[in-house]
């Protein structure tokens, strides 16, 4: 009778043994998969190039690499690195544009299989054919599955046009949205217009929520001053996207927004630039907006760029790399 009762309690003990081995287990291989959250970004003006922060949470942000330039900017006259966006491919390869210029009329372009060897870089002269062409700011990329190609969108003045939002201040710039696609960054489309909301626009990012595509711009206006991120819908990523909804963004002046979905609510991180710091706002029907800037802390001296993800693994290696190039 004993011998039997300690056999069941020696097979009770390997069960629970096992299944806490097996839930530990499970538990480690879901947190090996878990995605961590990365932001391109730039410091001061860009000049040093592409800096990283990486977040477990959304919420606490922590530069990759303390200060480490990931890319040094080559391209452009004024070798600059602003407004790094970047995106994972159907390739499985890190593609990225930037800003090469204040004044320039093309973007950058580079690829990098882990974020620390990329391709060189390539100069894409999205707006050298506009002979009043003043610019070419801002540039992401967005891939498109439904036609498999990757459609670069950015903003630019053009002398003379849309003079009903034209403003002698901030360098009479005046902003519209334009775009072009490719498949292999090699060949490119012709350049078309993309957004003409009514007013000076700028800082364009693209999500999509299951249903529409949502664009977050910035309205650039300065007379009177609104400066301030908006929303406009399409179902349709290449056109048709409707007026600019309400300010999302409160009384700051913001700009460079970039969206992601966590859980269950749309978080948009953007630059409060006149106050030299980061701020975000959140929701979940991206309708409503809740500033939740005290929530978030970012690295000191962080310039807007794009927030995307990628696995663990992808994370420990691109750590392990920092420490082996520094």
């Amino acid at each position: 009778m004993v011998n039997r009762m300690f056999t069941r309690l020696y097979f009770f003990r390997l069960c629970f043994t096992g299944i806490f081995f097996l839930l530990l287990f499970s538990c480690s291989a879901v947190e090996d998969d878990k995605e961590v959250y990365l932001y391109s970004f730039f410091k001061g003006n860009g000049e040093d190039g592409l800096h990283l922060a990486y977040s477990y949470d959304g919420y606490i942000w922590e530069e990759l690499g303390e200060s480490y330039s990931f890319l040094t900017p080559e391209v452009g006259q004024d070798k600059l690195m602003r407004d790094p966006c970047i995106i994972k491919g159907k390739d499985g390869k890190f593609h990225m544009v930037w800003t090469v210029s204040w004044n320039e009329k093309g973007i950058g372009y580079a690829q990098s299989s882990d974020l620390v060897n990329w391709s060189p870089q390539q100069y894409i002269p999205v707006m050298e054919h506009e002979s009043k062409a003043r610019n070419a700011w801002a540039p992401e990329v967005y891939y498109d599955k439904q036609e498999d190609l990757y459609f670069i969108f950015w903003s630019t003045t053009i002398t003379d046009r849309y003079p009903e939002t034209q403003s002698e201040k901030e360098n009479a710039y005046n902003h519209r949205i334009y775009y072009a696609t490719t498949k292999d960054f090699k060949h490119f489309s012709e350049t078309q217009l993309y957004y003409e909301p009514g007013f000076n626009v700028i800082d364009a990012t693209i999500a999509f929520d299951g249903k529409e595509y949502i664009m977050f711009v910035k309205d650039e206006t300065i007379e009177p001053a609104e400066k301030n991120i908006r929303i406009a819908r399409s179902s349709h990523l290449s056109s048709g996207f409707g007026p600019a909804g309400a300010p999302i963004t409160g009384q700051y002046w913001a700009e460079g927004p970039t969206a992601i979905k966590i859980n269950s609510r749309w978080i948009v991180y953007f630059d409060k630039y006149m106050d030299k710091k980061m701020g975000a706002v959140a929701s979940k029907d991206l309708i409503h907006w809740e500033d939740i800037s005290h929530q978030v802390s970012f690295p000191q001296g962080m310039r807007h760029g794009t927030v995307f993800q990628v696995t663990r693994k992808e994370f420990e290696k691109l750590q392990a790399s920092v420490t082996d190039h520094k």
